[in-house]
């Protein structure tokens, strides 16, 4: 008896598998078989066969141009190489997430895919003093999709993410001015500071840079300026552990004392208010093996607005330490370089300067005369004298003897290696007075006294 019941349901076991195999070849025949394969991919890609899924959408999009699945199947293989992981398979998301928004732009599903797209470089970060490359083109991405998509859903994702990726940005350009300012370096300190402090005012360190700063300034006899980076202290940040020491400060160099500004403090009250990830026992150890910024994601602001207006050189270190927005060392082409003497044209030995003179300091034009003796210099005096003119073509006058002494008509002394003035006379001087002068040089060859 207990054998022929065992039996018996064994019996009707099989049977009941033997239909559900025979009907689900009956609903796979009724459904559509872009469906079928769209349906298989899915399962594959859950199961990690993402190379199999793979095919099989691809085999969709080529033998079923026009299928509802089409766009579906372009943003699913997408997102099986953001799954698998890897340099090269997340080189190829990005580019899916890419076509995917340029083909199908007014889908529900675009901004999620700009925003794998910024997730992509988010998860290839490095650490703060490491390549900067993907960090930077997930700051540019998060910012496309805050611009392009400001009422979707996935915003406030996408305003942490790119507050986390700002503050690695920093903490990489803090550590660089740090270490310069530690150095001694002021201007290259000042550079990277400069940059934080007008760019990332969401920073956990702005305080500390802001001080920096001030310090490299009053350390240069720039009090006025020094002031102002106090002041930004005291007002921007009023519960750093430096208000006290900036007001110190302000009171010394004889500037009033800023108030608080309500916004900050009520954003710096959020910020300690806020719950914050603790690091783990295990934290310091993996720091070490892993290449990721975790420490700078814990730290970065939870509250306010992040930066979305991109990188611009606006402040070049050579105008870091000029006060009140005078440049005193000026590129090429830049006015108002006092103090210096600019070589407009350096004359080689034994022949003149051609054009070119030594600009000094005052001097607002763009060449000014040689001081030698040239024929040129005193044609606007001897227009109206024509006798004199004669005069001088006989090398008889003091003005003659002028010229071929190399003394020029106005007192000036230059170089006796210059010989401008038979250069430019040469088209207005008197022949006979060219063959007398050669005479006397062959005639000094021959003896010497």
């Amino acid at each position: 008896m207990v054998f022929s019941s065992v039996s018996a349901e064994a019996q009707t076991k099989s049977k009941k598998s033997k239909k559900s195999k025979s009907s689900a070849p009956a609903e796979d025949n009724s459904a559509a078989p872009d469906k079928v394969l769209y349906d298989r991919s899915v399962v594959d890609i859950k199961k990690g066969r993402h190379e199999v899924g793979r095919l099989n959408l691809q085999t969709l999009i080529n033998t079923y141009p026009d299928s509802e699945y089409l766009a579906k199947a372009k943003l699913l293989i997408a997102d099986s190489y953001y799954k698998e992981g890897g340099s090269a398979n997340l080189t190829q998301a990005v580019a899916g997430y890419k076509d995917f928004i340029v083909f199908f732009p007014f889908l529900p599903e675009a901004p999620y895919a700009q925003l794998q797209v910024a997730m992509t470089h988010y998860k290839q970060m490095d650490k703060p003093d490491r390549d900067r490359t993907e960090a930077k083109a997930a700051e540019e991405e998060f910012q496309t999709f805050l611009a392009k998509y400001p009422k979707d859903p996935l915003v406030g994702k996408a305003e942490q993410h790119l507050r986390e990726v700002q503050e690695i940005l920093a903490e990489g350009d803090f550590r660089i001015g740090y270490y310069y300012y530690v150095k001694g370096d002021k201007r290259a300190s000042a550079g990277r500071l400069l940059a934080i402090t007008k760019r990332y005012p969401l920073y956990s360190r702005s305080d500390e840079a802001l001080w920096m700063l001030g310090d490299i300034f009053e350390k240069s006899e720039k009090k006025e300026i020094a002031s102002i980076y106090y002041a930004r202290i005291v007002r921007e940040y009023p519960l750093s552990g430096r208000v006290g020491d900036a007001k110190g400060k302000l009171v010394a160099f004889g500037v009033p004392v800023p108030q608080a500004d309500p916004k900050a403090l009520a954003w710096m009250q959020a910020e300690a208010a806020a719950p914050r990830q603790k690091p783990g026992m295990l934290s310091k150890p993996k720091a070490l093996i892993t290449s990721g910024p975790d420490a700078e994601k814990r730290r970065s602001a939870l509250n306010g607005t992040p930066q979305m207006e991109p990188e611009t050189e606006g402040t070049t270190v050579a105008d870091v330490l000029s006060g009140g927005g005078k440049a005193q060392i000026a590129a090429g082409g830049a006015t108002g370089a006092t103090g210096n003497t600019a070589v407009v044209e350096i004359a080689t030995p034994g022949s003149g300067a051609s054009g070119g003179s030594t600009v000094e300091t005052g001097d607002t034009g763009g060449t000014a005369p040689a001081a030698t003796s040239d024929a040129n210099a005193t044609a606007p005096a001897t227009d109206n004298q024509p006798a004199a003119a004669a005069s001088s073509d006989t090398s008889t006058g003091p003005a003659a003897g002028a010229n071929q002494d190399g003394t020029a008509g106005n007192g000036a002394t230059p170089d006796p290696n210059a010989k401008p003035a038979n250069a430019n006379a040469s088209t207005t001087a008197d022949p006979k007075a060219e063959s007398t002068s050669k005479k006397k040089k062959g005639l000094r060859k021959i003896i010497p006294w």
